[in-house]
């Protein structure tokens, strides 16, 4: 990474960054405004909506829908629900119960329609995938309207599309495009940053080395398993391979072994647990690279994360196990008969786990980070509930409420745009907001 000021994650997003990829914070300085114009320019008129959520009939969108009509923050405020299916989204609404939304009807496939979705929100979400097949017209609407946009795809080729299509535009108008605000990558994200933060506020270094560790318990709805499937069917799978796909051009340290996703058992003396190759990794990686370059972290800085298995012989056999199970799938994946017949068995769009299935689930990320010294920092962020479900339901919807009410506090100003991450994009506000809804968020002590 090239040479970025340390001092803390608000200043590092001020850097000035290669052009290409660069995060524009466009400050106003009064003395210049005011001998360039004596008249105060116009200011846009309110649109309808503070929030639209484009998706609404999904299993995701059933429940953010629910979330956000039962949610403090949204009483007196005017929101919507959008998608192509009216009686879908009149079903929708009957289930709200609180602040009960207006319906927007818009076709992913219809530019007239989107732009009409984006210029009449402040801000857009969106729980429609594959994104790569439904997700293009609605960001590119959103960035030519000016609507800020949030969404839970964990399809990171699209996203590396999204990067080069609009970072720069969005950047420049001070427009927040927020993609992976699910599950896929918060946790990750939000683990990488505490440990940046916690180590300049405590010893004035930033993060050089971030291991996370997960523990699992839920399952899987059928529109994270179409996504999934498209980014093999279309080959943008093997852009998984690049551990930087995210990273701002010029940005892309040296790639050594540090960089490589865990592809074997091992143990670990710090966390006292056997660890295995975690699924996740090759998406929530490359967002956090991402974060760590825009936000300063040291220019050699490394990511990696992990399942917990447990400690003994158990645990042993138990990563040794998902090791094996995560090359045979990988290797499956790859080669389409077998993922027509996966298909076949995959829970099909637009359903998901029973809601026993959701309340029992949980999640529990450990997260270490080290500065080139050897110092030393440690955490975790947990919650109840099935991740994929309801804790990326829960994180979407707290990040969109974010650019909603909290956007004079967000990193860089209220003006800052760009492709971000959760933690570039929203940083303790997101961690503020997440912790305010139970979710379990804590650094060690010193």
């Amino acid at each position: 990474m090239t040479g970025t000021d340390h001092t803390s994650p608000a200043r590092a997003l001020e850097t000035v960054l290669p052009v290409e990829d660069a995060l524009i914070v466009q400050a106003a300085d009064d003395e210049a405004t005011d001998a360039a114009s004596e008249e105060t320019p116009a200011q846009p008129a309110p649109r309808p909506y503070a929030l639209v959520l484009f998706g609404a009939s999904g299993f995701v969108g059933r429940q953010a829908a629910q979330y956000l009509a039962q949610h403090p923050d949204m009483v007196g405020r005017a929101w919507a629900i959008a998608g192509r299916n009216q009686e879908r989204l009149e079903a929708v609404r009957a289930r709200c119960t609180g602040q009960v939304p207006d319906i927007v009807l818009a076709n992913a496939q219809d530019t007239a329609s989107l732009d009409t979705l984006a210029s009449c929100a402040d801000v857009v979400m969106s729980t429609a995938g594959p994104f790569a097949l439904l997700g293009s017209g609605l960001v590119a609407a959103c960035v030519r309207q000016r609507s800020h946009y949030v969404d839970i795809t964990g399809e990171t080729p699209w996203v590396r599309d999204v990067i080069a299509r609009h970072h720069a535009q969005a950047a420049q108008d001070g427009i927040r495009i927020v993609p992976l605000c699910g599950f896929d990558s918060v946790p990750s994200d939000l683990s990488a940053f505490l440990a940046h933060t916690t180590l300049m506020q405590r010893h004035g270094e930033p993060a050089y080395r971030v291991k996370a560790a997960f523990r699992l318990r839920g399952g899987f709805n059928g529109g994270t398993l179409a996504s999934m499937f498209q980014m093999f069917d279309s080959g943008e799978a093997r852009m998984l391979s690049d551990p930087f796909l995210l990273n701002p051009p010029g940005m892309r340290p040296f790639s050594g072994p540090q960089h490589a996703d865990p592809a074997s058992p091992q143990w670990d003396d710090t966390l006292g647990q056997w660890l295995a190759p975690y699924f996740m990794a090759p998406v929530n990686s490359r967002v956090v690279r991402r974060s760590a370059a825009l936000l300063g972290f040291s220019p050699d800085f490394a990511y990696r994360e992990y399942l917990q298995t447990g400690a003994g012989v158990g645990g042993a056999l138990a990563a040794g196990s998902l090791s094996f199970a995560e090359t045979v799938t990988q290797a499956a994946l790859h080669w389409a008969p077998l993922r027509r017949l996966i298909r076949g068995y995959a829970p099909a769009p637009g359903t998901g786990p029973s809601e026993d299935v959701i309340n029992q689930g949980s999640f529990h990320c450990e997260w270490l980070g080290r500065s080139a010294s050897g110092k030393l920092v440690r955490g975790h962020i947990a919650d109840a509930g099935d991740p994929g479900n309801r804790g990326t339901t829960k994180m979407l919807c707290e990040s969109a409420l974010a650019l909603v009410v909290d956007r004079d506090e967000l990193p860089g100003g209220p003006a800052m745009g760009g492709v971000l991450t959760s933690a570039s994009a929203f940083g303790d506000v997101l961690l503020r907001r997440l912790r305010a809804t139970g979710m379990r968020i804590r650094v060690n002590p010193a």
